[in-house]
């Protein structure tokens, strides 16, 4: 006798990394940003720190390391406009990522996008990527008071659903976003970037872990490990 399929709990994905392959643009975005405001050296193992965190949170800590007299709103609205330029121009989804919310989208799972990046940033690139038609519900982490390894953006996105957040799974490629989960309490699945290898550790507290990223995630098999609870 086949166990019985219980119902799959909504779901939550950040997006930069998780659901899209945006890391590349963030980069590119602030190296223009820092190099308008002299600064030459900002490379990729530089941004790597800051994968996970929010852009008013990253561009804060910038701003104090390189000296820039600029307020962070002028860096946040500087930064924001590169990348939306860049994301617009290209921008793709991972493709186990985009079966996997189809085949949510079909089933009819809540689903929802809780980001650090701006809300003008996920609305552009889920409309580049075709996600917005699986995806309108979203948050953003300048919508709440505190962005990620906070709990907020992930409450917020359960409220708009209007589901208990002890019900939802957490996508996630970065440590805060895995401590933002679980602070939210939340079970949280883990697919982490190739430049997070030195936070193994961490990511071993999530309830699931692809511990290869994307080249190991498979909508497949986090369907059946969500279909068994």
């Amino acid at each position: 006798m086949k166990t019985p399929r219980l119902p799959a709990p909504s779901v939550l994905f950040d997006l930069d990394g998780t659901l899209i392959d945006s890391e590349p643009n963030y980069y590119e975005a602030g190296r223009r940003l820092l190099a308008r405001y002299g600064v030459r050296d900002f490379s990729w193992e530089n941004h790597t720190r800051f994968i996970g965190i929010g852009t008013r949170e990253t561009l804060t800590v910038l701003r104090e390391e390189y000296g820039i007299e600029a307020p962070v709103d002028e860096l946040l609205a500087g930064k924001n406009a590169l990348y939306l330029e860049l994301a617009g121009a290209s921008t793709t989804a991972f493709p186990e990522m985009r079966i996997l919310v189809e085949r949510l989208h079909g089933d009819g799972v809540p689903m929802a996008v809780a980001s650090g990046s701006s809300r003008a940033a996920i609305a552009a690139t889920l409309s580049v990527t075709g996600l917005d038609a699986y995806l309108p519900v979203y948050v953003s982490a300048e919508e709440v008071a505190r962005g990620k390894p906070e709990p907020d953006v992930f409450l917020e996105a359960a409220r708009r659903l209007g589901v208990a957040a002890d019900s939802c799974v957490v996508l996630e490629d970065a440590v805060p976003g895995l401590r933002a989960a679980h602070a939210a309490g939340m079970r949280c699945v883990a697919v982490p970037l190739p430049e997070a290898s030195a936070d193994r550790a961490a990511f071993g507290k999530a309830e699931l872990l692809f511990p290869g990223g994307q080249e190991e995630f498979t909508a497949a098999a986090l369907l059946d490990w969500l279909s068994t609870g």
